[in-house]
């Protein structure tokens, strides 16, 4: 059983989170999910949504995942050092990493990054790459893989990322059920960009 460790801060893109836990909700025999913050207490997305979490110190399991969704909530935390020094000791415990849209931007800004290839949202690609000049930024990719970490364009995107994700660590046909499952049409090959502009 693999421990997925959400890292939640307020105004998070709602599908950034929730398109992920979809998919790897739907293999509860092999993932269990919890919902972290700061602080704890109850964490709201961009959308309203009230995610009630659990401080990062008080957290029942040990991260084997850690998933770091993106949103306008990212523009502050950058600036966080406390934000950025709980990324990094996570990060130093997951065994893998995912981060979904603008997540990148505060991995990359709090330097586990460095040196990797990462990706992010096409919409805030010149915020992000302000960030972090040691990452090796990809700008048209779906989902990028490097070492342990996974990042993946915007938003929709995380779940493409999630079911790579799967299929990489399963088997694609597992992955394509449960896209099928979803009803989502999924972009098996993350370097097809539909969304990319040279």
């Amino acid at each position: 059983m693999n421990t997925i460790t959400a890292l939640l801060f307020d105004d998070f893109e709602t599908l950034d989170l929730f398109g992920p836990i979809e998919m790897f909700g739907s293999m509860p025999e092999y993932y269990r999910i919890q919902f972290a913050s700061m602080t704890g207490g109850i964490i709201r997305s961009k959308h309203g949504v009230a995610m009630q979490t659990t401080a990062v110190t008080k957290l029942d399991d040990q991260t084997d995942i850690l998933l770091v969704p993106g949103g306008m909530g990212t523009r502050q935390l950058v600036q966080n050092q406390s934000f950025l020094q709980i990324i990094t000791a996570l990060v130093e415990q997951a065994n893998w990493v995912l981060s979904v849209c603008t997540g990148s931007a505060l991995l990359a800004k709090a330097g586990v990054l460095n040196g990797k290839r990462a990706t992010s949202n096409k919409l805030s690609w010149q915020w992000v790459i302000l960030q972090s000049d040691n990452v090796h930024w990809i700008k048209q990719a779906r989902w990028v893989v490097d070492d342990k970490f996974y990042t993946s364009s915007g938003v929709s995107a995380g779940m493409d990322m999630a079911l790579g994700f799967i299929a990489d660590r399963h088997d694609v046909e597992t992955a394509r059920h449960i896209a099928t499952y979803t009803e989502y049409r999924w972009q098996e090959n993350s370097d097809i960009d539909d969304f990319y502009r040279p």
